[in-house]
């Protein structure tokens, strides 16, 4: 009894539990860490009001040999138990994502995704529960809020913080994160997420708003997601852990370099061809002969998974390529 006594103590220390209050729209967002999943990567809990959200993330600790991408899985459950409900019949647990939850968790993957360092591809998922639910306080926007707060607070290669609001217009007055009574009464009802840069995503309705009138909305909305990154910004300064950059795998700075003298003018050309299938066909030569020339399988100058410390981003990809080619109008 003495030892479990104890073990709760240490697990319970207030040292260990950090809060940060941001305030919002007229209300107070509340984000806590170290009381709940610690064991994890990093979890957060995002408080408004009574609707209370956990994030929580982790990570494989290798990544998987030869891949070259992230495999990010995301998901939102709103919880019976969140509303005080609990599940009657036989089967006790809750099925499978209803709509709504799979449109929850794209709202959260699409300003997320973007923000994963280059080279980072070790397996993660991100979860994030309703807790609790008031019924008067949404939840999407402070889910966007917890899953960039658990992601600046780990140790994982996060960029930047990101944040989310809903706007809505009622009366003429633009509204951050209404509740859900004035949502039935607003003209708007506008998802935002951003960081304290840009905006990264936007998904909404209007009841025929003028374009002056969507463009104030969400400039209004960016003002409020820029207090939000600025806060929890500071919060990763003060107590964050630190990203681990070391096995994030990038390309020979070197290979880049070479790769963009020898090719880049004949990329260029082969993406101005305006029939698809003629332009697949050029791009996927030119890769082939990148490859065979320096890649060889018989005596190889760069191993697949080669990486290096001191990698460019001014060399420029096929995507690159495009956008430039764009504004130049060629």
């Amino acid at each position: 009894a003495k030892t479990h006594t104890l073990y709760l103590g240490n697990y319970m220390n207030k040292d260990n539990i950090h809060e940060l209050e941001v305030s919002v729209g007229g209300k107070t967002l509340t984000f806590e860490t170290g009381k709940i999943a610690r064991q994890a990567n990093a979890a957060v809990t995002v408080r408004c009001e009574d609707t209370v959200i956990l994030s929580t993330v982790c990570r494989a600790k290798e990544a998987s040999e030869g891949l070259d991408f992230l495999p990010l899985r995301i998901d939102y459950q709103e919880k019976f138990s969140s509303t005080g409900k609990t599940l009657g019949g036989f089967i006790k647990r809750e099925g499978r994502p209803t709509e709504r939850e799979a449109l929850v968790c794209r709202l959260i993957d699409r300003p997320i995704r973007p923000l994963f360092e280059k080279g980072y591809c070790k397996e993660t998922q991100l979860l994030a529960y309703v807790f609790s639910y008031d019924s008067v306080n949404s939840p999407e926007p402070l889910a966007i809020c917890a899953a960039s707060a658990a992601l600046t607070l780990s140790d994982i290669p996060f960029i930047k913080p990101v944040a989310g609001v809903r706007v809505g217009l009622i009366d003429g007055k633009f509204i951050v994160n209404p509740t859900v009574e004035e949502q039935k009464e607003s003209k708007l009802d506008l998802m935002l997420a951003g960081s304290e840069d840009a905006i990264l995503m936007i998904e909404g309705y209007a009841d025929f708003l003028t374009e002056e009138q969507i463009l104030e909305a969400i400039e209004f909305g960016h003002d409020a997601i820029k207090v939000i990154c600025a806060k929890l910004s500071d919060w990763q300064t003060r107590i964050g852990k630190t990203k681990d950059r070391d096995s994030l795998r990038l390309p020979p700075a070197d290979l880049l370099e070479k790769l963009s003298q020898k090719h880049k003018e004949e990329l260029a050309k082969a993406l101005r061809i305006k029939d698809k299938l003629e332009r697949e066909e050029a791009i996927a030569a030119i890769s082939k002969e990148a490859q065979e020339f320096f890649s060889p399988e018989e005596d190889p100058a760069y191993e697949k998974n080669d990486r290096s410390e001191e990698h460019t981003s001014e060399l420029q990809s096929p995507d690159h390529l495009v956008c430039r080619l764009l504004l130049e109008k060629k």
